[in-house]
């Protein structure tokens, strides 16, 4: 019997990659347009909704809380169970270096308290959830993320642009692998508890191993430089992103890794990718440096 995922946010960096990985599996895949759809009827019929709505920093305290609503609604009515990319946000600047699900989330900062928010609706409202935990995105196409609009920017000329230390260990999830992780949990939701926090190890690098894999990708020698925060400090008048963005500057100063044992518990055949060839994949489709996105989608 063919089963069916309510996509939330198809269109973005994580839900493109879920539709694809969905699709791959045999799934039905259904794509729910905010502007046009009802969330209460595209739900019916639904075996998992993937929560994958994404939004500028700024819009995380207005929005966040009636779409919370909405996807437990809906996720009540239909039976379905939700997943939901995680991030880190939640444990804080005093996080562990090593993150794993008994972690105890103490962020005191705006943004990590929303994260707080989220997840503890779901985990409160006693619909079937699954959480899935990652660091940083890497992608297969330029999508608006640190890597591809900052750290790699100038890749092509033998420069990598680092936002923190350079000696500091810092995760990063492939987005293929992560998906297609999700749609095997997916599989498995009936085996696994009503709310499920695990951790996605992906890549652990500090800037100067990733400088270290972009330049064997690449066949040549690369620069490591410091990237330039003063910019978004002066834009902080007129582009109110820049203030959450520095909020969050801590994680490229602060050591973490993500500890996939539990994950590896459930699913020991998950996919891993080399970091050689996610790094290899994500700097052959880097952003063409004469056209940069816009500032505000580097929000995760």
């Amino acid at each position: 019997m063919t089963q069916t995922v309510l996509i939330l946010g198809a269109s973005g960096r994580c839900g493109r990659h879920a539709k694809t990985a969905f699709s791959a599996a045999g799934w039905q895949t259904r794509s729910f347009n905010r502007k046009t759809d009802d969330l209460m009827q595209a739900a019916k019929g639904a075996d998992v909704i993937f929560y994958g709505w994404n939004m500028p920093y700024g819009a995380w305290a207005s929005e966040q809380p009636k779409l919370i609503r909405q996807v437990i609604a809906a996720a009540k009515s239909s039976g379905a169970t939700v997943i939901i990319p995680g991030n880190v946000y939640v444990f804080g600047d005093g996080m562990p270096a090593r993150i794993g699900p008994d972690t105890p989330h103490r962020a005191t900062n705006p943004l990590g308290q929303l994260r707080i928010q989220l997840e503890g609706a779901f985990r409160q409202a006693g619909v079937k959830t699954i959480l899935l935990r990652a660091g940083d995105f890497l992608d297969d196409q330029p999508s608006g993320n640190w890597f591809d609009m900052i750290i790699a920017k100038k890749a092509a000329k033998g420069v990598l642009s680092y936002p923190g230390r350079t000696d500091v260990p810092h995760a990063w999830a492939w987005l293929p692998d992560l998906t297609r992780t999700m749609v095997m949990l997916a599989e498995k939701r009936h085996e696994l508890p009503v709310y499920t926090d695990l951790a996605f190890p992906g890549f652990t690098l500090t800037g100067e191993e990733l400088n270290e894999e972009c330049a064997r990708a690449l066949g040549r020698s690369m620069q490591l430089k410091r990237m330039n925060w003063l910019p978004i400090h002066l834009a902080r008048p007129f582009w109110k992103e820049a203030r959450h963005i520095l909020e969050m500057r801590y994680l490229w100063d602060t050591p973490h890794a993500l500890d996939g044992a539990a994950l590896d518990g459930i699913l020991p055949g998950r996919p891993q990718t080399r970091v050689a060839s996610a790094i290899a994949c994500a700097l052959n489709h880097q952003v063409n440096p004469d056209k940069p996105m816009a500032r505000a989608s580097l929000a995760t």
